[in-house]
């Protein structure tokens, strides 16, 4: 069928320069190593924190679910798609994370879409830290309101734009908790006390952050005890939490106004049960389970300082999300591929998930990692680097 012409002769020239890219099938559960084209490997590409995707009180759960309620829920949740597990969730993810309420979405993506596009009008403006998530992006972009995107985590910047916009209704910060492709930490009680000072919102998305940081967890407005002090907290259930969806915790005035005024939560069906039970389940066992953070925690400086002895460069990082930089968006592909064929599965990164120039192999250990696994990669990455110069 003729039409899509143009767009084959963009994946040609991706290709030519090698930066196509197929879809990866795990052919297993997703654990500390996982089976691909009938090999095992070591996964370090998931987001998979603390294992609780295989967890057995979750399984438990999820089954549970599906035998009392079924497979889906049949509606929108402002229709007929709110079961009393919905509400449970919500509540005791308000309670979780110290806020008044909470309101679970499809997705950490559509969380950021539906929050800003519903809040923000062309009386308010947005104030973004350069490399926020793309789902934060998206969310400006559906939104009428002013923006301004400030360097990353420069705060002299940020202040330099909260004066230039006084004149706006609102004016709304908005930043990654922990940034996905760099796995550093936003510098929040700085950024807190410049809103509180220019009378501005912030928003957080902690969808790295969540299982994490803080105490069992619960981000990085607990881990700077800033609780009570941060207008909207967004998170996800798909990475730690080890399920599906993405949530808003904030106020009841905000949460009340999301579902009237939310489009993602109020044109998409509501969580399936067993879905829904899980992330009940996962966030007792986030309370109920702590030394799963620790041994996370502690697998992250084994694995970190010995790619650091190494002497491969993995920038800024302070959290399990380690990158290693490449600099080519081929080489970081290659990298990647070599590593696959000694037995890791790191995925290489590049443009234009980042900038050009600024390719890398991103890894993320979990707690499911045995220190003969991580000592294992740290030989595989070693071997795999000396043979593509990247390590001299």
């Amino acid at each position: 069928m003729k039409g899509f012409e143009y767009l084959q002769e963009e994946l040609d020239q991706m290709k030519e320069e090698g930066t196509f890219r197929t879809l990866v099938s795990i052919e297993s559960e997703q654990g500390s190593k996982v089976v691909i084209n009938g090999k095992e490997v070591i996964q370090l590409s998931s987001n998979n924190y603390l294992g609780l995707t295989t967890h057995p009180r979750l399984k438990q759960a999820a089954l549970q679910a599906v035998n009392e309620y079924g497979a889906g829920t049949g509606s929108v949740r402002t229709i007929a798609g709110t079961f009393s597990m919905h509400d449970e969730l919500e509540k005791k993810l308000a309670k979780f994370k110290h806020t008044e309420a909470a309101l679970v979405f499809q997705s950490g993506f559509t969380t950021n879409q539906g929050v800003l596009s519903s809040i923000l009008t062309n009386q308010d403006v947005v104030i973004s830290d350069a490399l926020n998530h793309a789902s934060i992006i998206d969310g400006i972009r559906l939104t009428k309101a002013a923006r301004k995107v400030y360097k990353h985590v420069d705060m002299n910047d940020l202040e330099k734009a909260l004066q230039e916009t006084q004149q706006y209704r609102k004016r709304i910060i908005v930043t990654d908790g922990v940034f996905s492709m760099d796995g550093n930490i936003a510098p929040l009680p700085q950024i807190v006390e410049l809103a509180e000072k220019y009378d501005a919102l912030v928003m957080v998305d902690d969808a790295h952050a969540s299982g994490v940081l803080g105490e069992n967890g619960r981000g990085t407005v607990n881990h700077f005890n800033l609780d009570g002090r941060v207008h909207i907290q967004v998170g996800t259930l798909s990475k730690a939490v080890g399920v599906l969806g993405g949530y808003i915790a904030s106020t009841q005035t905000l949460i009340d106004y999301l579902i009237h005024k939310g489009r993602p939560f109020l044109f998409s069906t509501s969580h399936p049960p067993a879905v829904t039970a899980a992330c009940i389940e996962a966030v007792d066992v986030l309370l109920e389970e702590p030394e799963l953070i620790e041994k996370l925690w502690d697998n992250t400086e084994f694995f970190k300082e010995g790619l650091q002895k190494l002497g491969f460069q993995t920038g800024t990082s302070e959290t399990p999300i380690t990158p290693i930089f490449v600099g080519g968006e081929s080489l970081a592909h290659q990298f990647s591929d070599k590593l696959l064929e000694y037995g890791v599965f790191a995925q290489g990164i590049a443009f234009p998930t980042v900038e050009r120039g600024k390719a890398r192999v991103r890894t993320i250990v979990t707690a499911q990692h045995s220190r003969d696994e991580l000592e294992k990669a740290l030989e595989i990455f070693e071997k795999a680097g000396k043979e593509l110069g990247i390590l001299r």
